[in-house]
């Protein structure tokens, strides 16, 4: 038996034994036929380094396809590694490093913050499988750049250049998921000055980012000059006082991560709040698949969004090696067995490198609206390796 057919197994009995324990029909033991068949579509896309699979409209085939540059391009190449962990199928190796290559001007790319996802999602994962210099060199260069965007005045990484008509300095909660290249550039490098920028900006986010309830605000502008806080607003949710859910997701895995490699309590503190705010919300849907707003005035009829769910989901397996609060695993096990069933996972009819359906991108643009989104694949394969 071949390693794909045996994690095929594996996750078989998984589902099977969460099947009889929470009474989930057990023709969801299927799904882990078409996570194989999924799996391998990755394999088949093309490589094509101004192509990487962004997400895709269901209704018309239609992939949205994407160069380096974009904020998204380092998930494929990081689906990839991690199958390759996941399976232990040298193709998918073989496949990862060609598309990782594509992601190495980026470290050089200081135009958004964005430079931590599309570095460490692919060179990061490359370096778990192979402990290679290039590697670290990509990642450590790329760490240099996000440098680049940091103001000491407002103690913060500066997220976006564009809309300076509508705000100064603007810092987002996502920018939470780019501290991870600069702690592990620091590590790597022995950099000091890496680390002390990452814990600068945690800081700063903790201290303006949070609601009183433990909810978080997308966007928080800032005036460069005094470092003061202008406003408090949001790009993707439905207004400004609404309740994102990616970007609670973000917040979680954020301060979760960065306790990692801090041990600061008031990271995980302030994890473990907005994780209890997400887990016991009253508009969150019984299978653990948010909304793609909490606020959203349409719910039940508004959109769900399964990249929220796996961002969430593999937040939760850290916080719990951390915290050994069982209701954190019990919660990320209810999410993955959720979206381990044809409800959620891509139709096998459909030739495209996605695995799940149904996630939300920009909702207020009107963009990438319950469809497959390349980020809820990787942070779902996270997920499953974090679980295991």
């Amino acid at each position: 038996m071949n390693k794909v057919s045996f994690f095929t197994l594996i996750l078989g009995f998984a589902l099977l034994a969460t099947a009889c324990k929470s009474g989930i029909n057990s023709q969801n033991i299927s799904a882990s036929k078409l996570l194989e068949n999924r799996y391998k579509m990755l394999l088949e896309y093309p490589v094509d380094s101004l192509s990487m699979p962004r997400s895709m409209t269901t209704k018309t085939n239609s992939i949205k396809k994407v160069p380096s540059k974009d904020w998204t391009s380092g998930f494929f190449a990081g689906n990839l590694w991690q199958l390759y962990r996941l399976t232990g199928n040298p193709q998918y190796k073989e496949q990862a490093a060609k598309w990782t290559a594509f992601s190495k001007k980026e470290s050089v790319n200081n135009n958004s913050h964005d430079v931590g996802f599309k570095v460490f999602c692919s060179f990061g994962e490359a370096l778990k499988v192979e402990n290679k210099q290039e590697y670290k060199d990509v990642i450590i260069k790329g760490a240099e750049t996000l440098c680049t965007r940091f103001d000491p005045k407002v103690s913060a990484i500066r997220s976006w250049d564009f809309n300076r008509e509508i705000w100064d300095y603007p810092v987002i909660i996502d920018n939470m998921m780019n501290l991870e290249l600069l702690f592990e550039a620091s590590k790597l490098s022995g950099n000091k000055k890496f680390r002390d920028i990452a814990i600068k900006h945690a800081n700063t986010t903790l201290k303006n980012q949070f609601r009183d309830d433990n909810s978080c605000y997308h966007v928080v502008d800032y005036d460069p000059v005094s470092g003061a806080v202008r406003k408090k607003t949001t790009l993707q949710g439905f207004n400004d006082d609404s309740v994102w859910a990616r970007g609670q997701a973000w917040a979680v895995y954020g301060f979760t991560m960065s306790y990692r490699y801090t041990k600061d309590e008031a990271y995980i503190k302030q994890a473990e709040a907005t994780a209890k705010f997400f887990m016991t919300n009253k508009n969150l849907p019984e299978d653990g698949v948010p909304y793609w707003d909490f606020k959203d005035p349409s719910i039940p009829n508004a959109p769900r969004d399964v990249s929220a769910a796996t961002v969430m989901a593999s937040a939760l397996y850290e916080l719990y090696s951390y915290t050994k609060n069982k209701s954190y695993l019990a919660f990320a096990d209810k999410i993955i067995a959720t979206l381990n069933s044809d409800k959620y996972i891509l139709d096998a009819k459909i030739n495209a490198p996605f695995i799940l359906d149904h996630s939300t991108g920009n909702w207020p643009k009107h963009d990438e609206i319950d469809e497959p989104i390349i980020y809820a694949d990787y942070y779902f394969l996270e997920a499953l390796l974090r679980k295991k």
